[in-house]
C-alpha cells in the first residue's frame, strides 16, 4: 500500500460488503447492519451510482468471494468460541464491523483488530463521523508482517499465546511474501491447543481454469495500479504443507460444494456461488 494513505483495497472491500447489503436480494450471505454506515453518509448514493459495474458478473463472482469469507470465518469463530476460545484476532482488519455489531455469544470475548497504522487510522476516523463506538472488549494495534514477529507483536497488545485464539486472515496473504506468511503461522501455531486459524489465499493463475486465470490478471493488474501488488500465490498443497509445518493439527479447506450448499442454496438470483473459494481453515 502506498505511504500515508488507507489501503485502497480494504476500502474497496468494504464497499463489497456494503453492496451486498444493497443490491443483493436476502437473505444475504452475510447480514452486516454497519456495512453501509462505516462508509459514511454518502455510501448508498456512491453504491447506487454504480449499481451498473457493480452488477457486471465480474464484480457480482467478487462480491461472492467476499461476502462468503467473512461468513464462513464468523461462523467458525461462533464454533470455536463454544467450544472455549477466549481470544478473537483479526489480522488486516481493514474496514471489518464484526466487533461493532458482535453478537451476544462474542461479549466474552478479548478482540483484537490489527492493520496497518494508516488504515487504522482511517477506521476510526470513519467509526467517530458514523457515531459508531468500540465495545469494551474491543483493542486496535498495529503490527508489521514484514519487519516484526507476529508473536511479539501480539504480546505488545496483550494477547496471551497461553489462551485458546481464533485468527481470521483474510485478503492478506496475497500481499506478502511467502517468508514473512510462513513467520506469521509459525507465531500463531504458538498458541494455545484449541486454536484456529481461517485464512484465504490465491491460487496460482496457471492452475486456473482459462477464464478465471484471465479474471484474476484482470484483478491484480488493478490491485498493483493501487499501489498494492500481489506478491505470493500459494496452491492447496502448499497452504496444508505450512499449516502443518506451524503446528496446526487439522487442516480443512471450504469447497465449492459446500460453500454452495452453505451459503448459496436456495440459489441467490444477484451472486453466484465461487467456482473456487481459496479458504483454508485450521485448528492446533
Amino acid at each position: 500500500m502506498l505511504d500515508s494513505q488507507p489501503s485502497r483495497t480494504a476500502l474497496a472491500t468494504a464497499y463489497l460488503r456494503a453492496a451486498h447489503q444493497l443490491l443483493d436480494a436476502p437473505p444475504h450471505v452475510l447480514e452486516d447492519p454497519l456495512a453501509v454506515s462505516v462508509l459514511g453518509d454518502g455510501a448508498p448514493d456512491r453504491i447506487g451510482n454504480d449499481a451498473a459495474r457493480h452488477r457486471s458478473p465480474g464484480a457480482r463472482a467478487l462480491r461472492a468471494r467476499v461476502v462468503l469469507r467473512t461468513r464462513f470465518a464468523e461462523d467458525r469463530l461462533a464454533q470455536a468460541v463454544a467450544r472455549g476460545v477466549c481470544q478473537y484476532v483479526l489480522l488486516g482488519a481493514g474496514l471489518d464491523t464484526f466487533a461493532f455489531r458482535q453478537p451476544s455469544w462474542a461479549k466474552s470475548l478479548r478482540i483484537v483488530e490489527i492493520d496497518h497504522p494508516d488504515t487504522q487510522g482511517f477506521k476510526l476516523a470513519m467509526l467517530a463521523r458514523a457515531h459508531i463506538e468500540a465495545p469494551s472488549n474491543v483493542t486496535f494495534g498495529v503490527i508489521d508482517f514484514e519487519r516484526e514477529s507476529l508473536l511479539e507483536g501480539l504480546g505488545r497488545h496483550g494477547v496471551l499465546p497461553s489462551q485458546p485464539t481464533f485468527f481470521s486472515w483474510l485478503g492478506v496473504t496475497m500481499y506478502l511474501s511467502e517468508a514473512s506468511i510462513d513467520r506469521a503461522l509459525q507465531s500463531m501455531g504458538a498458541f494455545a491447543a484449541g486454536s484456529e486459524l481461517v485464512l484465504t489465499f490465491l491460487e496460482p493463475p496457471d492452475e486456473r481454469p482459462a477464464t478465471a486465470a484471465r479474471s484474476l490478471h484482470r484483478l491484480a493488474a488493478r490491485v498493483a495500479a493501487a499501489g498494492e501488488p500481489f506478491t505470493s500465490y500459494l496452491s492447496p498443497a502448499n497452504v496444508e504443507s505450512k499449516l502443518r509445518h506451524a503446528g496446526f493439527a487439522s487442516v480443512g479447506f471450504l469447497t465449492p460444494e459446500e460453500a454452495e450448499s452453505l451459503y448459496f442454496s436456495p440459489p441467490s438470483p444477484d451472486l453466484p456461488p465461487p467456482a473456487a473459494t481459496g479458504i483454508a481453515y485450521a485448528i492446533r
